[in-house]
């Protein structure tokens, strides 16, 4: 049988995350984002392996850490459809704040939060469409 060289429902770049509790991170994305798990491997010790979290149109792959794997958090910028709301689940989730909700230069909404396995998550939502002219104008601004 042949195969794509990327599934269907997978993107040409997907993060991993390497974390020392999967499931903990596995109940974060469903709580706080309403990740959708779509594959979970557990180890013979009950342990996961692997699984594979949907956020939205993308797919977020974990990774129980080993021997031969460190724990290795990452950085994920997320668009949702409400910042706000998305950095108040995140915080009942367990999250802890990196940065309060607010309105940026480039056009995004952004909140920052650390949560279980030292992830950070930037949420963002678009609320205006910015030229690259523009963009490196505001830029410049933002750093005098």
């Amino acid at each position: 049988m042949s195969a794509k060289y990327q599934p269907e429902k997978y993107h040409t770049a997907i993060p991993y995350l390497v974390v020392e509790d999967v499931a903990a991170v596995i109940d974060f994305l469903t709580t706080a984002f309403d990740g959708e798990v779509n594959e979970r491997l557990d180890r013979p010790d009950g342990s996961i392996m692997h699984a594979e979290v949907t956020l939205g149109d993308s797919v977020v792959m974990l990774g129980g850490a080993s021997e031969d794997f460190n724990a290795m958090p990452g950085m994920i910028y997320l668009y949702v459809p409400d910042t706000d709301a998305a950095y108040q689940r995140a915080l009942t989730a367990g999250a802890t704040s990196l940065m309060e909700p607010g309105d940026q230069f480039y056009g995004d909404r952004n909140a920052g939060v650390k949560g279980p396995g030292g992830n950070v998550w930037w949420l963002a939502t678009n609320f205006e469409t910015v030229s690259p002219e523009e963009l490196k104008i505001r830029a410049a601004k933002s750093m005098q």
